[in-house]
């Protein structure tokens, strides 16, 4: 698995997180997505890498620009009552 962390430009409200989430589920096979307007960021968690020109592309269309992407292993949390 694979987070994917987007720094966008342009996101002000509520609706142009829900915008840019449902664009990048359109064009990606992803597991989760979620955009934060007040950060201007977003998180996507895919099985495999994504193909950075064709998300700065895809995002761009809506009128938003893509400034900076990050890739990195994503490890599921998992839940624990002993702390390990």
């Amino acid at each position: 698995m694979i987070k994917t962390t987007l720094k966008i430009d342009g996101m002000m409200c509520s609706m142009c997180e829900s915008h840019v989430n449902d664009t990048v589920r359109q064009n990606f096979k992803v597991k989760k997505v979620s955009s934060s307007h007040s950060k201007g960021v977003t998180e996507i968690i895919s099985e495999d890498m994504l193909d950075e020109n064709t998300l700065r592309d895809a995002i761009g269309k809506t009128g938003y620009k893509v400034l900076d992407i990050t890739a990195e292993p994503y490890e599921k949390k998992r839940f624990s009552l002993f702390g390990r």
